[in-house]
């Protein structure tokens, strides 16, 4: 894995660096983080039960309501619930770094968003080639389109998330490591092309900064 620090460059919405300082640091603190926390993830597969028009994962209490899920998820038998996180170690160290230099804990939180990215990305090449043959829808979240974030706490109970990885639903709807993605992942037999992507279909369309900044996340 490597940590894409011109990614986590866009987290911070920065638009050009002509004498390429910043990119400096954020590659020297990138091989820090790099080296110093991993991403960890758990993921499961669950049949997909349509009965009674609700869509539900056998063996689970986690339905997935509206429209989102139901197209992300048409053409498929099955689906991955991914859980990916850095872990409360990084969460203390960004609070370390907010007390001695707020500048640098800025750049470290962007840092740990990417890695944790990438720790998707790549939790996603081993999910694929475990169903050789089979398709991978992109992954989408709660919170992402009309799927809410009140599902939030099933999908961790059903992936088994707090046992395995450590991560935990918050009252407010937060995760708990701070860093970390929950993500749901259709598995079909046929192709699957990107069919809702870009700010329209965010809940965040109203306040993401990267989006004032004009560099939302769905370039």
């Amino acid at each position: 894995m490597t940590l894409n620090v011109d990614e986590a460059l866009r987290y911070l919405g920065v638009r050009s660096d002509p004498d390429g300082t910043l990119h400096a640091q954020m590659t020297a603190m990138a091989e820090e983080v790099a080296a110093k926390h991993r991403p960890r993830w758990v993921w499961r597969a669950f049949a997909i039960d349509r009965t009674e028009g609700k869509l539900t994962l056998t063996g689970t209490m986690l339905t997935l309501p509206g429209h989102t899920a139901e197209r992300m998820l048409a053409d498929c038998r099955q689906a991955v619930l991914l859980v990916c996180t850095l872990g409360t170690a990084f969460d203390a160290w960004v609070r370390a770094e907010q007390a001695r230099d707020m500048r640098r804990a800025v750049l470290l939180d962007a840092l740990g968003s990417a890695w944790v990215e990438t720790g998707c990305d790549t939790a996603e090449q081993e999910i694929a080639a475990r169903f050789p043959g089979m398709y991978l829808t992109d992954r989408f979240s709660p919170g992402y389109g009309d799927l809410p974030l009140d599902v939030q706490p099933e999908l961790l109970s059903a992936a088994d998330a707090r046992r395995r990885v450590g991560v935990y639903d918050t009252p407010s709807r937060l995760m708990n490591p701070q860093k970390s993605v929950t993500a749901v992942i259709g598995i079909a037999d046929k192709p699957q092309m990107a069919r809702i992507r870009g700010c329209a279909y965010c809940a965040m369309n109203k306040t993401c900064a990267l989006r004032k900044a004009g560099t939302p996340c769905d370039i």
